[in-house]
């Protein structure tokens, strides 16, 4: 299977070498994203703002992939300080839908440019019925009734 890689002006570029994403199939892994603006290349002050911003690239990339948050599987949320998670958890549930994406929650010693909130993701195309795959392929090799 192909390992392709999603890239979108959407989003921040990459700060190091890693992408914005990888899509596997129908399997993509959303690499972690802080709360950058995009466009200018500054993070964005106080950690509400942040996460907004966080939720914003992620759905950047998500869509540059083919897919949209509510195709979101699993999310690992990092955070500067604990004490931030009730803020951060509220904006998450309003950003998602029921059923939310299974979820790992740490407390980091710090992260990249001082973010208060980093959020990577895994999420799962969904087969739409008279379009074509993201790519112009299905992820399925339906020779091996997958």
């Amino acid at each position: 299977m192909s390992k392709d890689i999603i890239q979108t002006p959407s989003a921040p570029a990459a700060i190091g070498p890693y992408s914005q994403a990888v899509r596997v199939g129908a399997t993509v892994y959303l690499s972690g994203q802080i709360g950058l603006d995009p466009a200018t290349g500054n993070l964005r002050e106080g950690v509400e703002a942040q996460t907004r911003q966080v939720i914003a690239n992620l759905t950047a990339v998500a869509q540059a992939a083919g897919g949209s948050l509510d195709d979101i599987v699993k999310i690992t949320l990092l955070l500067a300080d604990m004490a931030d998670f009730t803020t951060v958890n509220d904006i998450l549930a309003k950003s998602f839908a029921a059923p939310y994406p299974a979820r790992a929650t740490y407390q980091v010693a710090a992260l990249p440019k001082a973010a208060r909130v980093e959020i990577e993701g895994v999420l799962v195309l969904q087969a739409v019925a008279g379009k074509a795959w993201p790519g112009g392929r299905s992820p399925f090799d339906d020779s091996k009734g997958q």
